[in-house]
């Protein structure tokens, strides 16, 4: 089913509606999720519940990860192998709300986003064009380039030798229903989006591609990706990160 934009038809939600192929509303929908213009920024809003899910790259949770986050010292930063004389291109082919992407950006990676689900990139999409605009972050933003594809599809089509210097893999875990809850924007958009049950058929794909590795992302009690044992990991206080070195064909 397809979730809608409630927005002025002269809006940017209206115009990033138009180019996801996401249907314009006049009103809201009398159940379930939509997305809503709305103080001049989209949202995604759920009917009868308050919480509203956006990307703010400016204040917030990601403005206080930019400056206290930990810079390259962040498990996120040493497992694409940040540090002096290396700072990696990076694809992050599973881009979600582009959390991980801005952090990698403000550590000086050129990061190419992919997300295959619409709502989630119009979400990032509206959130990047508002950083563009902020004179802290607009040169961070800058280094960040999303695209709406599926990377089921597209990671095969990519010729070797590779683009990217780390493929950086971040598929939707379903996490423990209170947890969920209690992370209002989670629960909204795994109750919308569901979990990535695909997405081990992105690793090998991925390995072939990457000139130094691929980064997947993972709870820390969950299986490997595709059940391959990584080659190294890094781990944080809830996740891990699972590295694999390039696969070449012979």
């Amino acid at each position: 089913m397809s979730v809608g934009v409630l927005a002025p038809a002269d809006s940017a939600g209206a115009q990033l509606a138009a180019q996801l192929g996401l249907p314009l509303l006049d009103a809201a929908p009398a159940t379930g999720h939509y997305l809503v213009w709305e103080r001049e920024r989209l949202a995604l809003a759920e009917v009868g519940e308050k919480a509203r899910v956006e990307v703010d790259l400016i204040e917030g949770a990601q403005a206080h990860r930019r400056k206290f986050g930990g810079g390259r010292g962040q498990p996120v930063a040493k497992a694409v192998g940040l540090k002096s004389g290396n700072t990696p291109t990076v694809l992050d082919a599973t881009a979600g709300l582009g959390r991980d992407a801005f952090v990698l950006a403000t550590l000086g990676c050129t990061v190419h986003l992919l997300e295959r689900n619409a709502v989630a990139c119009a979400l990032l999409a509206d959130g990047l064009r508002r950083g563009l605009t902020d004179p802290d972050i607009a040169l961070i933003v800058s280094r960040m380039r999303l695209e709406h594809h599926d990377a089921r599809q597209w990671l095969p089509e990519q010729g070797q030798p590779a683009s990217y210097d780390v493929v950086y893999l971040d598929p939707m875990f379903p996490e423990p229903d209170k947890r969920a809850r209690a992370k209002k924007d989670m629960h909204a958009f795994q109750s919308l989006i569901g979990g990535d049950a695909d997405a081990d058929v992105l690793l090998a794909p991925a390995r072939k591609i990457a000139r130094q590795r691929v980064v997947v992302k993972r709870p820390r009690t969950a299986p490997w990706l595709a059940g391959v044992k990584p080659d190294f990991s890094f781990d944080g206080e809830s996740t891990r990160f699972d590295a694999y070195l390039p696969l070449r064909d012979a």
